[in-house]
């Protein structure tokens, strides 16, 4: 999820080959990291609203699709019947085109345009559950005295990421309190099954 990685706390790349357990600065302050793409795996709200703009999206893309498909039989029954119009009955067939062409256009707009509806939708399901994931990021930040906390999934070029400082585990259980997320206990089975490992080591059972 691309527009999450506004919300994660970051940290410059020269910190990526500090990502080991006993990466410290001054203060006792430890740099961690989280997975947010599995962070989100782990919300159902998340995937619930992924399935509902996938629905608008799909919508969207057939609607335009069936516009698009007008304008191409209108473009080429005209190209067929042209010959036997009149000047006046070229330029009126013309002008329906070019209308029903710019409707296929306000039409991808509306959905799809930067302030459209899958724009809007998204903001309306997904925002809430970033910032829930970044409150929770903060807290667990702020009372274990860490200073950074990267994502791994945000395409930085991290040279070496210890098991030891991934809380991405820790920030699911945090959320566990303000809404539904899959247990860590499921999730440490779902890891297993899947990477013959668990994705953390830690044995802490979510509230």
């Amino acid at each position: 999820m691309k527009t999450f990685k506004s919300l994660v706390l970051t940290a410059a790349l020269v910190f990526a080959g500090m990502l080991s357990a006993t990466a410290q600065i001054g203060g006792g302050q430890k740099i961690v990291y989280v997975d947010s793409e599995y962070i989100m795996s782990n919300i159902p709200e998340y995937g619930d609203a992924q399935a509902e703009l996938e629905s608008l999206s799909t919508k969207g893309n057939n609607e335009v699709k069936a516009l698009r498909e007008k304008v191409d039989d209108m473009y080429k029954k005209f190209q067929s019947e042209k010959l036997l119009l009149s000047e006046d009955q070229k330029q009126a067939r013309e002008q329906a085109i070019l209308a029903k062409d710019q409707e296929a256009r306000n039409l991808q707009m509306q959905y799809f345009g930067a302030d459209g509806q899958l724009f809007q939708k998204r903001t309306e399901l997904v925002q809430p559950i970033q910032e829930k994931i970044y409150t929770a990021m903060q807290e667990i930040a702020q009372s274990k005295n860490y200073a950074f906390i990267l994502d791994l999934a945000s395409g930085t070029s991290v040279l070496y990421a210890s098991d030891k400082n991934d809380i991405s585990d820790d920030v699911l259980d945090q959320l566990g309190n303000v809404m539904q997320t899959v247990r860590r206990e499921a999730r440490r089975k779902a890891a297993a099954g899947t990477t013959g490992a668990p994705k953390s080591g830690s044995t802490k059972p979510r509230n």
